[in-house]
């Protein structure tokens, strides 16, 4: 080959590897951009949401009468430097009558409506006597409240106004993710219309509330935030700001929004019917740990765990204590804490299909839900007189013994149960570290009842044949159930 053609030749490799090589280049710019765009995420910034938005955020002020001063007018000698100190404290005429003033508390929320309905939180109106809403127009218009749910911190309130009012929708608050940008907007230590915007921080937590289902945020949330809304960047309220985290009464960036799922269902049925209706299931529940699983046959750690039946409704439909419910409505229930959810948010006398695991299988009942707020639970009826002969018995690190009439009153069980009191508890056993106690009693083993030492005995043998590690026990402690899974092991 000729030098000529062997230069030409490197000429050209040289500009395909150039061209390759560019093209590389920009394909990994391009991916690099692509990647940029979707990690980054990160607002220009919040002036469109918060301009969009604030007609519909309010201010309020509430206003309370309190009374101060009681007590009879201490015998002082006359003309005593205190005379006078002490008569306008406990009166004009020093009788100790109470005496009235006039306390204002501050607050926010937001309209969901063009007729003027506003939400806010119920310990801001709590107890008030008037209730003023400030626009951001400037405009002021008295409130009535329609009702409020203490169990979930919420109030309906309503104005009348002549114009319709700019109002704000709920959005969908199982939809947000961890580390998503939110606004909070409302009145901070009396700063009205403040914005304020940050991330959620975490979902469904929950603070005291049997209905608690908080968004956690690092926005700044402070005292006068109380009921106002959390926006996602759509504009949406995704959560009610309610409750902050700090040692020191100011933001520290953990604050707490009630989720607007939650909100909606609450609000709905405030504007319905001026109070809360929660579905009712009528059982008393624990969570179902991987021994109690274990214990049961169940393959995961999942549904809840009924301890007692009371009369109501799913006494009625066949649930038993020793079920685990694992399907609500066609919804799987991963734990007592959903459950919970599932049945308040249902409608009242609503017939649903409940999944339980009874006796290594699953079985579906059909169960027509009562009302949580009007149902009272009825005393079980007794089993009968006890003419057992006491005797104790030693097992599982426990000392046994039958319950006499004696032994239920004074370990406040229900007159005619049967079942095992505990006298002691080895504290080298797996029974002491489970947390069992003298005191306890024992009524269920291995999901059956248990009268003798001798059915507690037959109950283990029968779990240990089975090829099973532990035996669930149902144990009440000052009446309170609760199941407890121990090992055979040990």
């Amino acid at each position: 080959m000729k030098p000529q053609t062997i230069e030409l030749t490197a000429r050209r490799e040289t500009a395909v590897m150039r061209g390759f090589l560019a093209l590389v280049l920009g394909v990994a710019m391009l991916f690099a951009q692509a990647m940029a765009v979707q990690a980054r995420g990160t607002p220009e910034g919040f002036a469109d949401l918060a301009e969009k938005v604030s007609p519909a955020v309010v201010n309020i002020t509430t206003t309370t009468t309190i009374s101060t001063g009681a007590g009879p007018m201490p015998n002082l000698p006359e003309g005593t430097p205190f005379d006078d100190l002490f008569r306008d404290f406990m009166g004009p005429n020093g009788n100790g009558q109470p005496q009235q003033r006039r306390g204002q508390a501050l607050g926010s929320g937001f309209v969901i409506s063009e007729d003027g309905y506003i939400v806010t939180n119920n310990h801001v109106i709590e107890k008030a006597d008037q209730i003023s809403i400030e626009f951001f127009s400037g405009k002021t218009l008295e409130a009535k409240v329609v009702g409020t749910d203490p169990n979930t911190d919420i109030a309906l309130l309503k104005v009348e106004s002549d114009t319709p009012l700019t109002y704000v929708p709920f959005g969908d608050s199982d939809k947000m993710r961890v580390g998503e940008w939110v606004m909070a907007m409302g009145n901070p230590l009396g700063q009205g219309f403040s914005v304020s915007a940050g991330i959620v921080s975490a979902r469904n937590r929950a603070l005291s509330g049997t209905y608690d289902d908080f968004i956690q945020t690092d926005a700044a949330i402070n005292r006068g935030n109380s009921g106002g809304p959390l926006f996602n960047m759509d504009g949406e309220v995704i959560g009610v700001n309610t409750a902050i985290l700090s040692p020191n009464g100011g933001s520290i960036g953990i604050g707490f929004s009630m989720a607007s799922n939650v909100v909606k269902n609450v609000v709905e049925q405030l504007k319905q019917y001026g109070e809360t209706r929660r579905g009712w299931l009528g059982v008393r529940i624990q969570d179902v740990t991987p021994d109690v699983a274990e214990a049961i046959g169940l393959d995961k750690a999942i549904g809840a765990l009924v301890t007692s039946v009371p009369e109501g409704p799913a006494k009625e439909a066949g649930i038993e204590s020793g079920d685990v419910i694992v399907e609500f409505d066609g919804k799987p229930v991963p734990d007592t804490r959903e459950l919970v959810r599932m049945v308040a948010n249902a409608a009242i006398g609503k017939p649903v299909d409940v999944v339980v695991f009874r006796d290594g299988a699953r079985e579906t009942v059909t169960v027509t839900l009562g009302r949580r707020e009007t149902a009272q639970a009825a005393v079980p009826a007794a089993t009968g007189p006890d003419s057992r002969e006491p005797r104790e018995m030693q097992m599982l690190g426990l000392t046994v013994i039958p319950l006499t009439d004696e032994m239920r009153a004074q370990l406040q069980v229900e007159e005619g149960t049967e079942g095992l009191a505990i006298t002691n508890v080895d504290e080298m056993s797996g029974a002491y570290e489970k947390g069992l106690r003298a005191g306890d009693v024992i009524t269920e083993a291995g999901q059956q009842k248990v009268a003798t030492a001798a059915d507690l005995q037959a109950r283990i043998d029968a779990t240990k044949e089975a090829g099973r590690k532990s035996i669930l026990l149902l144990i009440r402690r000052q009446g309170e159930p609760r199941f407890v899974a121990l090992s055979l092991q040990e």
